[in-house]
């Protein structure tokens, strides 16, 4: 469609270009008005969020806004604008890389918050059409891959079955990664950090070749980023392992779909069909898991699957609505710790080999 914004990736020279055209059209501005000035930023209200269903990605629609100095409400999202494009060009100047919270600290009195300064690095990511990773702003590490892979990071060659038990951090400038190589047949993307551990200190990836990957929880930037490369690149399958409850399935669908307030870059940070291997609804029957270790569903966890099941990326895929409607009826969730109850190792020795010679995922 056209009426959408989409970023694309930028060198940091194309960047500070955008940042210097930005800064003249608003001289430009002063000078011929002699008063203030005014920015035409892409809207990124929850209004202006698509979902296109071809493309199984949110994305941000055509509706723009206009940011005014002169205007008292927006007189200091002005300021804070320009003073985050002046930094960011210092910072691209040096071709360096610093975090969210460095940018935040530069200027305390100003932002005040750190989620001022952060929300404006979306709109100048979304004015110049660059990625928000181009900026050379990052969040700090959070996820972790172990496994079959190896790449080169700022000319380094990194072993990803050679990284000790813990495995990698993987960096938050995925631009700095190339010549990635992998004899891997399936990436395992898990939701939580204990089960990660679980499968490392195994070496699970020794047993059924395959990269481990997870963001403990809630995906950052960075391994949206990284996991999207992995599967462009190397053209495996990706079989998602998270708990069998709502939320669970909300951590998949931000890989799959992307997530509103980064729908400008849905392009680069979403792995679109990823596979649900587990814990699913079902299993709970299937591997005959004791009562004790189920929970009740809270009201807040059966609204959350409600309306889940009125999004069109579950209601595309019948089996995951299947599966859904088994949360919903029975009310009952688990963690993937639960399988824990049969043994520390139940989960890579038994749970997950079961799981994958049997082709057991939707």
């Amino acid at each position: 469609p056209s009426s959408i914004v989409e970023v694309t990736e930028q060198t940091s020279s194309q960047v500070l270009e955008g940042i210097e055209v930005i800064a003249l059209r608003i001289a430009h501005q002063v000078l011929q008005n002699r008063e203030g000035f005014s920015l035409d930023i892409p809207s990124r209200a929850a209004s202006n969020q698509i979902y296109i269903k071809e493309w199984d990605r949110i994305v941000l629609g055509g509706k723009r806004s206009t940011r005014s100095f002169l205007n008292v409400k927006e007189s200091r999202k002005s300021t804070i604008t320009l003073r985050v494009m002046q930094l960011l060009h210092a910072v691209l100047v040096k071709r360096i890389h610093i975090t969210k919270r460095d940018l935040f600290y530069t200027d305390v009195k100003l932002f005040v918050d750190q989620a001022e300064s952060d929300g404006v690095l979306d709109d100048v990511a979304t004015m110049i059409g660059c990625t928000r990773s181009n900026l050379h702003v990052v969040a700090s590490d959070k996820g972790l891959v172990v496994g079959r892979v190896s790449f080169v990071e700022d000319g380094d060659h990194i072993d990803c079955t050679r990284m000790g038990v813990g495995g990698k951090a993987i960096p938050p400038y995925i631009d700095k990664i190339e010549n990635i190589e992998s004899d891997a047949e399936f990436i395992l993307l898990v939701e939580k950090e204990a089960a990660y551990m679980r499968m490392a200190e195994d070496r699970f990836y020794q047993k059924l070749p395959c990269i481990v990957i997870t963001a403990k929880g809630q995906p950052d930037v960075a391994t949206r980023m990284f996991l999207s490369r992995l599967k462009k690149e190397l053209k495996i399958p990706v079989l998602g392992l998270v708990d069998s409850d709502p939320y669970g399935l909300k951590i998949l669908s931000v890989y799959m779909s992307g997530s509103k307030n980064m729908s400008y870059d849905s392009a680069s940070l979403t792995t679109p069909d990823i596979k649900w291997l587990g814990l699913r609804p079902s299993d709970l029957d299937r591997y005959d898991l004791p009562d004790q270790i189920r929970l009740p569903m809270t009201e807040n966890d059966i609204k959350t699957g409600k309306e889940l099941m009125n999004e069109e990326f579950i209601q595309k895929n019948p089996a995951w609505m299947k599966e859904l409607e088994i949360m919903v009826k029975t009310k009952t969730k688990a963690e993937i710790q639960a399988l824990s109850s049969f043994g520390f190792q139940y989960i890579t020795e038994t749970y997950l080999p079961r799981k994958l010679k049997e082709g057991d995922w939707i």
